[in-house]
């Protein structure tokens, strides 16, 4: 006899077999007990989740010829019962909408519609894959869906609802399928073997069941492969050498790596998955999807269920999630989906990879401008307060010389030009006090000033403004930036007494006084 895979040999026969699925299975057996069932179902949900098998079953429920009505519990021996096991019965009919998806088939389903079944109660149309209808056959479905004839059944399984038209779901009662626990598919497998004869150990199981993302057909499949190379006892050594490292012990190993700072680690830790096989574009599906998890075990706390994560795995993701915080983990998620949509158009796709998770790993040598500002703002108080400047004693408050600018490279690093004078007091400020000042570096690249203040403008002053001249100082550009950047406000200018020298090529402005009027 010839060989059947573990997906079609142990696939479930029963609501009661069905693996993950409890309260699905629980609603269908209520329904079919209490006589209330619908004439079309949905279901939906990612792939090897059991969506084709609850639809047999369901057939079989409602056909069994050793129940005198529709069961919740089908005998599996009848010529019903194995005809639509086998998907050979002539009254359960199977379409994949994949191969079958223009308006002609949808006709010839709506004439055979009209013929009563040859044996069963119910004449029952599954149809799989049915986002893959085009247009018209989801208009030509439409109506028979709705009002369809009473002896006529549709079960619709789809693994991408949004595909499907609104109209086709609001005709039919949805059932939305989870990814199975990993728990209960090292169950189902540990099952298998026992049946089968075969030793594991847990840890080989486990690993299958991450390898398979949530499908217990994935795992099935997963562990035939692991079964070709040994039947008698799978060890941990014997997978390491069939099957690849599962995705999440990957992007743990990358982002621990990255929560260390070491990039060098990272960049080995992403040669390690790309050697797998994975496409870099896979790999930053992973690192989203993990950098996700992190951020809202990390939000939202160690028990929330925005993520399907097992409890054990959670345990092990807390200590990382800990060591990054929210706005890191949105820069995170912003980079990886820049990367992910980048490296499809370029040849140089693992380079991009590499630079995208040093970045990340040295991420904490960047400042944002605000946190630089505070700092210099708190640098240039200390210093007024000392008496005493970086490069010697303070200078008067008339007098601005170019030992008295504290240059910040990083803040020009980001992009931010400001200055602080050592009599300045911390910046922002609400309310400027009397006398102070503030010196605003002009870098090649900012905009010239307004007519009729060059680069040699002062900031020391006693001779009041006419307003007119005000108002070009209010509208400079590098004024209102820095206003901007800064979170102060400048609430008079008056001409300068001592002129600054030029080649410090800034302009600057008394923060506290009364504007005359002309």
């Amino acid at each position: 006899m010839a060989y059947r895979v573990l997906a079609r040999a142990y696939r479930s026969n029963t609501f009661d077999e069905v693996v993950g699925q409890d309260a699905i299975a629980d609603t269908l057996k209520n329904a079919i007990a209490s006589g209330r069932l619908h004439h079309g179902y949905l279901f939906t949900g990612t792939r090897g989740v059991g969506k084709t098998s609850m639809a047999r079953i369901l057939a079989k429920s409602l056909n069994c010829l050793s129940s005198d009505a529709p069961t919740a519990q089908p005998c599996c021996e009848c010529d019903s019962c194995v005809a639509i096991s086998q998907g050979e019965d002539v009254d359960v009919v199977e379409i994949d909408a994949a191969s079958n998806t223009g308006v002609e088939n949808i006709r010839e389903l709506r004439s055979n519609a009209t013929y009563r079944p040859a044996r069963s109660r119910f004449k029952i149309y599954i149809i799989d894959e049915v986002h893959m209808l085009s247009v018209g056959a989801f208009n030509a479905l439409l109506k028979t869906l709705e009002e369809p004839p009473s002896h006529i059944k549709f079960v619709l399984a789809t693994t991408e609802l949004h595909k499907v038209p609104a109209t086709i779901q609001s005709r039919c009662q949805r059932f939305e399928f989870r990814a199975i626990d990993i728990a209960a598919i090292v169950g189902h497998l540990q099952a298998i073997l026992d049946r089968e004869k075969i030793g594991a150990e847990e840890l080989v199981l486990r690993r299958i069941a991450r390898l398979a993302n949530g499908s217990m057909r994935d795992a099935l499949s997963l562990l035939d492969t692991v079964l070709s190379y040994d039947s008698e006892h799978l060890t941990n050594e014997i997978v390491n050498q069939v099957l690849p490292p599962p995705h999440d012990e990957l992007a743990f190993a990358i982002m621990e790596c990255v929560a260390q700072n070491d990039a060098g680690g990272a960049l080995k830790a992403v040669d390690d998955a790309l050697q797998t096989g994975r496409t870099i574009e896979r790999l930053c599906d992973h690192l989203i999807e993990h950098v996700r998890t992190l951020m809202l075990l990390n939000v939202c706390g160690l028990n929330t269920d925005l993520c399907d994560v097992a409890e054990a795995m959670r345990e092990r993701l807390t200590p990382q999630a800990r060591r990054f915080d929210a706005p890191t983990f949105v820069y995170m998620i912003t980079l990886l989906e820049e990367l992910r949509r980048s490296v499809k158009s370029s040849g140089a796709g693992r380079a991009l990879a590499e630079a995208a998770v040093v970045r990340m790993a040295m991420s904490q040598n960047f400042s944002d401008v605000t946190k630089l500002l505070s700092q210099v703002g708190g640098l240039a108080s200390s210093q007024a307060l000392s008496g005493e400047s970086a490069n010697g004693p303070s200078k008067k408050k008339d007098q601005v010389t170019p030992d008295a600018i504290a240059h910040n490279d990083e803040i020009q690093s980001v992009g931010a030009f400001a200055t602080a004078v050592p009599d300045v007091a911390a910046l922002p400020q609400d309310t400027p006090s009397e006398g102070s000042h503030v010196v605003v570096d002009r870098s090649p690249e900012s905009p010239t000033p307004a007519p009729g203040f060059d680069s040699g403008s002062a900031a020391i002053v006693n001779a009041p403004v006419k307003s007119s001249e005000w108002q070009k100082v209010a509208i400079d550009p590098l004024v209102v930036s820095f206003k901007e950047a800064g979170g102060g406000t400048i609430t008079n200018v008056k001409r300068p007494d001592t002129p600054v020298p030029t080649d410090l090529n800034s302009i600057g402005c008394v923060v506290d006084g009364v504007m005359e009027e002309e």
